[in-house]
């Protein structure tokens, strides 16, 4: 069994954009360990700059271009990671022991698997993390989840999340990670 939710990405009020109209992103946690996001960036897409596909691979600084994210924490725990998807197909994952105190992990074997599909109107980005190889707690365990979006267009860049705690764009303010999820049934 699934549990699933849509929820809307909302632009920090910082930052402004007319290439980009919406962001939402589908989040899907499977009892085998799966957690799914589909990102879903409604917009005049040719004005977004998006990277050029290649082939998966780690990444670096993927957040100073249109980028998409997930912040994956246990609840009650300081400890998260932060997984960065590049429309690209580079990814970067990152484990910090609380906030913004960690490193980048160069693990091939938690690489996500990424989709992206793309029209004049939409840009669909698919990631599917492997929740059992941040841990075995992971894929059991009640999580809380931060979702958020670097838009990089024509106009400027745009920062979208779940909650915008602080003045400026600040993804990892653990306010924003906002989407609880439950255990899935097994």
């Amino acid at each position: 069994m699934n549990a699933e939710h849509w929820i809307d990405l909302t632009r920090h009020p910082s930052t402004r954009t007319e290439s980009v109209r919406a962001i939402q992103v589908r989040v899907r946690r499977s009892a085998n360990s799966e957690l799914q996001l589909t990102f879903r960036l409604d917009g005049d897409i040719r004005r977004i700059l998006v990277p050029s596909s290649s082939a998966p691979r780690i990444g670096t600084d993927l957040w100073r271009h249109t980028c998409f994210e997930a912040f994956i924490q246990v609840q009650g725990q300081p400890a998260y990671h932060e997984f960065n998807f590049a429309p690209s197909g580079e990814w970067t994952i990152y484990a910090l022991s609380g906030y913004r105190s960690g490193a980048p992990l160069a693990d091939e074997a938690m690489r996500p698997h990424i989709t992206l599909h793309s029209t004049n109107s939409r840009l669909d980005l698919e990631a599917v993390v492997r929740l059992d190889t941040l841990s075995a707690i992971h894929s059991r365990a009640f999580l809380r989840i931060g979702l958020s979006a670097v838009i990089e267009a024509s106009d400027g860049l745009s920062y979208w999340a779940l909650r915008h705690p602080a003045d400026k764009p600040d993804f990892h303010n653990p306010d924003s990670f906002a989407l609880p999820l439950e255990p899935p049934v097994r």
